[in-house]
């Protein structure tokens, strides 16, 4: 039993190192490259097994999964390759190895682990109902009742002796172990007595130095600070009040001059509670909606619409003297342009038109080929079924011959069993040895780092006698400085401190005054851009009243000549299309009765009848999508005509 025991638990190591995406044929290369320490015999057994798991993975992981769930919720997931192997053993393996060895097998396990398990996967009523169900949606239903179900069923009265035999065991072994079990005998420690320790002499306890008390400066802030936070507060008012004179100025400008009117004293004054940094009383304001609110643009639109409208004006001046000159007109042009792009039009609408009429040939050619594929699947099952009855028949003859060579295994087993003992004996006593050698070693390890330790000590008992030596020397405390005293160590320029703030001082003036120029600057050059984008809006809106005018004159004109649209010609590739889609139809028609089904999309069928409606409504909103698609681009050309003629104008 034990031998069979070592052969399972083999089995299940090589299960545990399998991944999810390793394939079976390198599961078993590996498997076989790390078992050739093993004899052939067992080689053989461990690799048969492995294989079979693999092979009826599926099958094993079914029954195994509704054991955790129903019977086996307290077992450990450990254990779960264990029991898929006794379930491909009890399966697949019970008539060859014999009963006798299936139970020497399962003896050779936990018991009661075994028990549980056997018990759950022989009862009748789980193989009669979802072990059969859940295998015939993997294998044909009549294979797995003739070939696996069946042969369980008969072993169903020894299995059940087993299981008995199982129990009695369980209940005979629980008192015995209680009663050969060994008590640990503590045994008293070997030891010298030790040698007994002088007193130490005690350290004198060093006196610490009294720390100085911290400065009150420390908690206090400089004077510096001080000037600089009053400096940042007069800026910032004076930069607010800078600010507030220059939005005024640009409010007022924003408007243009048909709009404006002068500033009132109240109107100031809302102004200036508007932009005052601190706001202690909000006044009492009343809106007024007027008729026509300006778009509000910022200076880069206003810039860039300005210049768009100036080359506009350029290229008409341009144009007017190109035709005082005796430049030709491009009348001629645009009517050769609209009948060119009614032909493009007409061109895209038939080319639509085809595309739409190719989709639904290859629809009919499809199904078409879906007919001739049912086809040529059934006489491929027939040829299938013919190999698998070939098949069968080499199956049984290999399992024969396998046969043959499990009676050979075990009778070389038998014989490799009796030098087991001495081997046994031999490798306890290397283990002993080896295990004194390191004990020793380790004794000498432990003294060495006492003796390193001891050394360590001390030099760091010196280290600190040095450090706290060198702390109760007498430092000294202050140092006289004189600021107006120049340091003297040669180098251009050199000067005192007193002088040093002096020309830093006069450094800031003259800042403050770069300051104050700098900033005129930019208002005076806010004040200037401001009119100059004032001068840009009105000639913006001169512009757009006059293109707006012209351009609602020309779309009178393009509406009421698309009122009377003309019929579109019919084109010839949407003719050929219709008349080979007609075709294939009829092929399809012709070709439905051989197959003894009814075709798919034929509105004739009463079956069909859901499928033709599908089909209708489907080229219906093809159509209506088509349309959709003409009317928007009947629309953008007529934008493009719009705006083709602004640009004209």
């Amino acid at each position: 039993m034990a031998y069979y025991g070592k052969c399972i638990e083999t089995v299940i190591e090589q299960l545990d190192r399998l991944k999810p995406g390793d394939s079976p044929e390198q599961a078993l290369e590996a498997a076989s490259a790390s078992l050739q320490t093993l004899s052939s015999q067992k080689q053989a057994f461990v690799l048969e097994v492995l294989s079979g798991c693999l092979e009826y993975h599926k099958l094993l992981t079914t029954v195994v999964d509704a054991f955790y769930v129903r019977d086996g919720r307290l077992c450990l997931w450990a254990d779960y390759n264990l029991f898929k192997v006794i379930c491909y053993l009890a399966t697949f393996q019970l008539g060859e190895l014999g009963f006798q060895l299936f139970c020497d097998i399962v003896k050779s396990q936990p018991l009661d682990k075994m028990c549980k398990f056997l018990r759950f996967f022989f009862s009748p009523l789980n193989l009669s109902s979802w072990v059969k169900d859940e295998w015939s949606l993997v294998y044909e239903a009549a294979y797995v009742k003739e070939n696996w179900i069946a042969p369980l069923m008969r072993w169903q009265p020894e299995v059940q002796e087993l299981i008995k035999q199982l129990e009695a065991m369980l209940v005979n072994q629980s008192p015995l172990s209680k009663t050969k079990a060994k008590v640990t005998e503590p045994k008293e420690f070997n030891l010298t007595t030790p040698r007994s320790r002088a007193i130490p002499m005690p350290e004198p306890v060093p006196a610490m130095a009294k720390p100085r008390p911290v400065p009150r400066s420390t908690y206090q802030q400089p004077k510096e600070q001080h000037l600089l936070d009053k400096a940042k507060r007069h800026n910032r008012r004076r930069a607010e009040e800078l600010l507030l004179r220059a939005n005024v100025e640009e409010m007022q400008c924003a408007v243009p001059r048909s709009r404006r009117e002068p500033p009132t004293q109240g109107s100031k004054k809302n102004l200036q509670l508007r932009f005052m940094p601190r706001i202690l009383k909000t006044p009492k304001l009343t809106f007024y909606r007027p008729n026509n609110i300006p778009i509000k643009l910022n200076a880069a639109a206003i810039l860039r619409e300005g210049a768009l409208y100036q080359r506009q004006v350029e290229r008409e001046l341009q144009r007017v003297d190109k035709l005082v000159d005796g430049a030709g007109d491009f009348s001629e042009f645009l009517e050769w342009q609209k009948k060119m792009q009614a032909k493009d039009q007409e061109e895209q609408l038939a080319a639509g038109e085809c595309r739409r009429l190719l989709g639904k040939l290859s629809h009919e050619e499809a199904v078409l080929a879906r007919q001739q594929l049912m086809q040529g699947n059934k006489q491929k099952a027939d040829q299938k079924k013919e190999e698998m009855t070939e098949l069968m028949q080499q199956c049984a003859e290999r399992r024969l011959q396998e046969e043959r060579s499990m009676r050979e295994l075990v009778e070389r087993v038998t014989e490799a069993q009796k030098n087991v003992k001495v081997a046994q004996t031999k490798l306890l006593k290397g283990r002993q040895q080896i295990v004194q050698e390191v004990i020793e070693e380790s004794r000498e390890l432990l003294q060495r780092s006492a003796e390193a330790a001891k050394e360590e000590q001390r030099r760091r008992c010196e280290l600190i006698s040095q450090l706290r030596a060198l702390e109760t020397q007498p430092m000294r405390k202050g140092k006289l400085v004189d600021l107006t005293q120049i340091p003297g160590y040669g180098l251009e320029g050199e000067m005192s401190m007193v002088e040093l703030r002096e020309r830093l001082a006069l450094l800031k003036d003259a800042q403050r005054r770069a300051e104050e120029d700098k900033r005129n600057q930019i208002i005076q050059d806010k004040r200037s851009k401001s009119q100059e984008l004032q001068n840009v809006v009105e000639q913006i809106s001169l512009c757009r009243a006059a293109m707006g005018r012209s351009a609602a004159l020309r779309w009178e004109e393009k509406k009421a000549g698309a009122a009377a649209p003309g019929l579109r010609s019919q084109d010839e590739r949407v003719l050929a299309l219709q008349r080979r889609i007609e075709e294939t139809a009829a092929e399809r028609r012709r070709q439905a009765p051989l197959l003894h089904v009814s075709a798919p999309r034929t509105p004739r069928a009463p079956r069909a009848q859901p499928r033709a409606q599908l089909e209708a409504q489907h080229w219906l909103e093809l159509e209506q999508s088509r349309e959709r698609r003409l009317r928007a681009r009947q629309r953008r050309g007529s934008a493009c005509g719009r705006a083709r003629d602004l640009e004209a104008a």
